[in-house]
């Protein structure tokens, strides 16, 4: 069985900053795309997950706008750079932080994007069983497009119990 197969993309919900109001704040250009796919039944470990996840079509996302092309790219990274090795696990605290504080970069979030966010990235942040950011790469791993993203954050949540790896929630901005 090729490793992609082993997962089924189910939908990808998506929260734009600009439908919300910062009043005198900013939403500064900044979104997130959270992709879910569903497990089978009997999942491997989740280093194997992540190379599954990585395999995967919906995974050659540039966020650029172009959508899901097969381009060996993967947001701003020429794509055999990204390995399961590229994944650091960090706790639930951890990724919770760093998605707060790159939320609130620009001040105070709104009360209605505070729900939003505590639907699609807090609670799912708190039930996974396991939660990887992908660390730092090297600057060769740089597609030709350069950095598009001022900040590119990205993590992969897997949920056993809900068989749901609530993978690739990217958080950037325009």
């Amino acid at each position: 069985m090729h490793p992609a197969s082993a997962l089924r993309h189910l939908d990808s919900p998506f929260v734009n900053f600009r439908d919300f109001d910062f009043g005198e704040g900013s939403h500064g250009y900044r979104w997130i795309n959270t992709k879910r796919f569903g497990l089978p039944t009997d999942t491997p470990d989740d280093r194997a997950l992540l190379a599954a996840l990585i395999a995967h079509p919906q995974f050659r996302d540039t966020y650029d706008g172009a959508g899901v092309p097969d381009w060996p790219r993967h947001g701003q990274w020429r794509l055999e750079h990204i390995t399961p090795g590229a994944y650091q696990a960090v706790d639930a605290s951890t990724a919770t932080d760093l998605v707060r504080s790159w939320a609130g970069r620009h001040g105070d979030v709104p009360q209605e994007l505070e729900a939003r966010l505590e639907e699609h990235l807090y609670a799912p942040i708190r039930t996974a069983t396991g939660r990887y950011v992908l660390g730092v790469l090297p600057e060769d791993a740089l597609h030709d497009y350069d950095p598009i993203h001022i900040d590119f954050h990205e993590l992969v949540l897997i949920d056993r119990l809900a068989a749901t790896p609530r993978a690739l929630l990217v958080a950037s901005d325009d």
